[in-house]
C-alpha cells in the first residue's frame, strides 16, 4: 500500500506515481475552476468574457469531478466523501449550465447551479486541505464544512435577487454586419 507524504509542505494521500499524476491534473483543474468561476461571476452577464469564462469553468469542474472520482476510487475509505461533494458540485454545475444553454427564462437556475457548484468545490478543498493550512489549522473541523456555504449562500441569494430586479438582458444597440461598413440596417432601424 502506498504511503502518505508531504509535497511542497502539504499532506498528500499517496506517493504512487499514478495517484500523483491524477492529483496534478486535479489541482490544475481546480485552480482553473476557481479563477474562471470568479471571472464569470464578476463579468457583465451575457458578455463574451462571462460566456467564455463560464464555459471554461464548467469544463474545469468536469475535470475536477473526473479526477476526484479516480482519486477517491484509489483511496475510497479515506476519500469517499470527496467523491460525494464532487458529484454534488458537478450535478449543480450541469444544472446551471443546462439552464442557460436551453435559454430558459430567468437566471435563477443558472446562478444557483453555478454558485452552488463553486461553493461545493471550495467546501471539498477546505475539508481536505484546511487542517493542513496555516491559520485554518486552528479552526474546528465543522468550520471547513460550513464556512463556504455560510459565505456563499448570501452571495448567491444576492446575485439571484439582482438578476430578478435587472429584468431581461439588454441587447446591444447596434449589430456588426461584415458586409457593410457600419451597423446593419436592421440595427439602425430599431
Amino acid at each position: 500500500m502506498p504511503t502518505a507524504a508531504r509535497i511542497l509542505g502539504d499532506h498528500v494521500g499517496s506517493t504512487a506515481p499514478v495517484f500523483l499524476a491524477f492529483l496534478a491534473v486535479h489541482v490544475l483543474a481546480g485552480l482553473t475552476a476557481v479563477v474562471t468561476g470568479a471571472v464569470a461571476a464578476l463579468a457583465r452577464k451575457g458578455s463574451r468574457r462571462h460566456i467564455r469564462a463560464g464555459r471554461g469553468y464548467y469544463r474545469a469542474i468536469t475535470v475536477v469531478f473526473a479526477t476526484a472520482t479516480i482519486l477517491a476510487a484509489m483511496r475510497w475509505r479515506q476519500d469517499y466523501y470527496l467523491f460525494l461533494i464532487g458529484a454534488a458540485a458537478f450535478a449543480a454545475a450541469t444544472i446551471g449550465y443546462q439552464h442557460r444553454r436551453r435559454h430558459r427564462p430567468g437566471d435563477t437556475g443558472h446562478i444557483a447551479g453555478m454558485g452552488t457548484a463553486y461553493v461545493a468545490m471550495l467546501t471539498a478543498f477546505y475539508v481536505d486541505n484546511g487542517p493542513h493550512l496555516p491559520l485554518w489549522d486552528h479552526l474546528p473541523v465543522l468550520a471547513f464544512w460550513l464556512l463556504p456555504s455560510a459565505i456563499g449562500a448570501p452571495v448567491i441569494a444576492r446575485a439571484i435577487l439582482r438578476a430578478r430586479h435587472a429584468g431581461p438582458p439588454r441587447r446591444p444597440a447596434t449589430t456588426y454586419d461584415p458586409a457593410a461598413s457600419g451597423p446593419s440596417e436592421e440595427a439602425a432601424s430599431s
